[in-house]
């Protein structure tokens, strides 16, 4: 993917949520948004990143915070999902 960007997006409730976890993981949080725009959805590079299921995927901003995505196969829309405390993750 030489040179393509990927689009990514967050509903309003995940900027909400983001707005509520520490300052560093926000901070990381914003890094891994420039990751996933300029490398695409698999971040392996990242803790304990793992496909969820079919094109969803999880990494941990720190021990207690994570963000979640989903790419469709082929496609460059990246859309967060997630972003909050790994005891109420979605998975």
């Amino acid at each position: 993917c030489l040179g393509l960007e990927y689009k990514v997006s967050w509903k309003r409730r995940v900027q909400r949520a983001a707005m509520k976890i520490p300052k560093m993981e926000r901070e990381r949080l914003v890094v891994l948004f420039d990751d996933l725009r300029e490398k695409g959805p698999i971040r392996k590079e990242w803790p304990n990143f793992s496909e969820l299921g079919e094109n969803h995927y999880h990494c941990h901003l720190s021990y207690k915070w994570v963000a979640c995505w989903v790419c469709g196969k082929g496609q460059i829309e990246i859309e967060v999902y997630y972003v909050g405390s790994r005891e109420s993750a979605p998975y």
